[in-house]
């Protein structure tokens, strides 16, 4: 019976162990949704920086704006990167979510771009524009169409305009409102889109050498890791917005990025 008795004892103490290293093993374990380029490029670049740390980084990769945020609500991901502040805040107002703001790493200028017309001079009345159809980017892309003194939109509407709240509209632009994703393959069926930056590089657009009007580099929209409210201070989220505020991605951004397409803000 003793011996049973330490046999059985030994294998509590071992079965402990194992499970204590299997636990510790999947709390360094990561997991962050990301748009392909250039969040994606970013995490994957950083993912061996992390990893001397004892901490492993998985990168899932989304096409839209909508599934990352509800995985992360839903605890699916540890933490999301693709989203700008106004954006966050946004969504949470709308879908009740409790997303915050863990750190911001960039941005990404948005413009307007043509395959149609080569200047703002070239648009003609009754110009089709396409712009996003979601809520803050489609406010954003609407306040640059203002700057370039396309429209003008009701007084201090911002972030939430439509286009039911432009009051001057010289050239009797129509609007097409698309999902933001798909406005670089709609770009040849339009006179002129506004493209967000993340979807515009991937399909070989830049910003300062393509965009007939081009968001300022002083943009508040700065794109950040975003996090479920209280874990803005875990450790491993601590370590993976250090590791994307590090030189890795700032001598990236100078080097694949010279046309102010993404600009760091550390």
């Amino acid at each position: 019976m003793k011996k049973i008795s330490v046999v059985f004892i030994t294998i509590l103490v071992v079965g402990s162990v194992l499970f204590g290293a299997a636990a510790q093993e999947k709390q360094n374990v990561i997991t962050v949704g990301a748009t392909p380029e250039p969040h994606a490029v970013f995490l994957n670049l950083i993912a061996p920086q992390l990893a001397e740390q004892g901490i492993t980084l998985v990168v899932k990769e989304f096409t839209d704006y909508v599934t990352p945020n509800e995985a992360l609500e839903s605890g699916q991901l540890d933490a999301n990167f693709f989203q700008h502040i106004p954006y966050l805040e946004s969504f949470n107002k709308e879908k009740g979510f409790h997303l915050a703001n863990a750190g911001g790493i960039h941005i990404e200028p948005i413009a307007l771009y043509a395959k149609k017309v080569a200047t703002l001079a070239d648009l003609k009345q009754g110009a089709t524009i396409a712009i996003p159809n979601d809520p803050t980017n489609e406010g954003r892309a609407l306040l640059l169409l203002q700057s370039a003194g396309l429209i003008k939109l009701k007084d201090n509407v911002g972030l939430e305009a439509t286009p039911f709240d432009i009051v001057d509209n010289k050239l009797n632009i129509k609007f097409r409102e698309i999902e933001a994703a798909s406005l670089p393959r709609v770009l040849t069926d339009v006179d002129a889109a506004v493209i967000n930056g993340n979807y515009a590089i991937p399909a070989g657009l830049k910003a300062n050498q393509d965009g007939l009007v081009v968001e300022g580099a002083d943009s508040p929209y700065v794109n950040v890791v975003a996090v479920k409210q209280g874990r803005e201070q875990d450790p491993n989220i601590a370590a993976l917005v250090k590791a994307l505020q590090s030189k890795t991605i700032k001598d990236y951004v100078a080097e694949h990025y010279p046309n102010g397409e993404v600009v760091v803000v550390f």
